[in-house]
């Protein structure tokens, strides 16, 4: 999509232009100032697990509108409190409407803050351990068309493979490759997108 980008007296606007998405307003917000920028941040990084795990099944756009509801439900994405989680506060988060009231996400989700508090324990952070996929650094791919963006990749099959074998859930290869481009371990804009360039190696950014 191509949107105005300013202008100056007596000429065109500038165009700028985006991966092709829509043009739903929040969408255009988390492509501009989220997805693809990297993350290192723990609880952020959570918290985008969280939100990929309740995605399962469902398009992005209906996570992005129910996301502010999922922090109030889920204490701010905190990991150290929603591993504390009990069977009555799992009842609770089922009779929230503003959330994906899904038993197995909500279960998973608190099953997977007390891994990620174990990866912690033995990583020294779960960013260290999530971005050693990638060796520490962005995988800047050059994708004309979504039609050549996998679904998944080596990495993410690696990836799947060790968070399995630490009891995560919802953490298939799609997922964790999904996960893998919301926070910048790979950089899927569109070669032709503005964001492309400016998350390119020689200006990765992080957060």
């Amino acid at each position: 999509m191509v949107i105005a980008k300013g202008s100056n007296p007596g000429l065109m606007p500038v165009a700028k232009k985006r991966c092709p998405w829509g043009s739903d307003e929040l969408l255009i917000s988390y492509h501009d100032n989220e997805w693809g920028t990297p993350v290192h941040d723990d609880d952020l990084l959570f918290e985008h697990l969280t939100l990929d795990c309740m995605q399962a099944g469902l398009s992005w756009l209906t996570i992005l509108r129910k996301r502010e509801a999922f922090r109030a439900a889920f204490d701010g994405f905190d990991p150290r409190k929603v591993a504390r989680y009990d069977a009555k506060k799992v009842e609770g988060l089922l009779r929230d409407k503003g959330i994906v009231r899904n038993r197995q996400k909500i279960e998973a989700t608190i099953n997977n803050a007390r891994r990620f508090l174990e990866v912690q324990e033995e990583q020294g952070s779960f960013d260290a351990f999530i971005w050693s996929f990638v060796e520490g650094r962005t995988l800047n791919h050059n994708h004309k068309s979504f039609k050549e963006v996998p679904a998944a990749t080596p990495e993410s099959e690696r990836m799947s493979a060790a968070l399995r074998e630490r009891d995560f859930k919802f953490v298939g290869p799609t997922i964790c490759y999904a996960f893998m481009q919301a926070v910048g371990m790979v950089n899927d804009h569109l070669v032709d997108c503005y964001r492309h360039e400016e998350l390119s190696p020689h200006k990765k950014r992080a957060r």
